[in-house]
């Protein structure tokens, strides 16, 4: 039985395989390629890049922050089918009340119709958007999320790993 090359777990099926090396998941593999490219980042810049991009503009609308990574939840369902999913973006709070209010919409119409997961997965998923919608899930406007943080070390290690050689920006 192989092992994954970043965290030593066993992986019984699949796993995700990089050139000579296996991981368990996506995650472990995105972990194992960024995590030596964030640790010479000093922390100091990234803070000051995240506090910059979470009160900054709105990506998508081009409206006043603060900006974070909200999520919103959908499920299909055709009698023994049943798709279901969760979206990420980067955007402002009423973007992101826009995306949950559509995936709400489209769960309520389109979710009910599989059984049996149509009919227990649509209310968590409704339950999951309201939770956004009415602010008592998902980021504070107040602090950004580590999501973000992430998202913002990793986008800084890809741009200094394009950089020309000498230059640390």
């Amino acid at each position: 039985m192989a092992s994954c090359d970043h965290c030593g777990s066993t992986i019984l099926f699949g796993g995700v395989q990089q050139g000579f090396r296996r991981f368990c998941g996506e995650d472990c593999a995105h972990e194992a390629y960024w995590g030596p490219k964030l640790q010479a980042i000093p922390e100091t810049e990234i803070d000051e890049r995240l506090s910059r991009e979470h009160q900054g503009a709105c990506p998508k609308c081009g409206g006043p922050g603060p900006v974070d990574i909200h999520a919103s939840h959908w499920i299909y369902s055709a009698v023994l089918f049943s798709r279901y999913g969760s979206r990420s973006e980067l955007c402002c709070r009423s973007c992101a009340r826009r995306n949950q209010a559509k995936d709400g919409a489209f769960s309520l119409v389109l979710g009910w119709w599989g059984f049996p997961f149509g009919i227990m997965i649509t209310p968590a998923q409704l339950l999951r958007n309201f939770g956004g919608l009415t602010g008592l899930s998902g980021p504070k406007p107040d602090r950004p999320s580590p999501e973000l943080r992430k998202l913002i070390a990793v986008r800084m290690a890809a741009e200094r790993r394009d950089a020309p050689p000498g230059r640390a920006e």
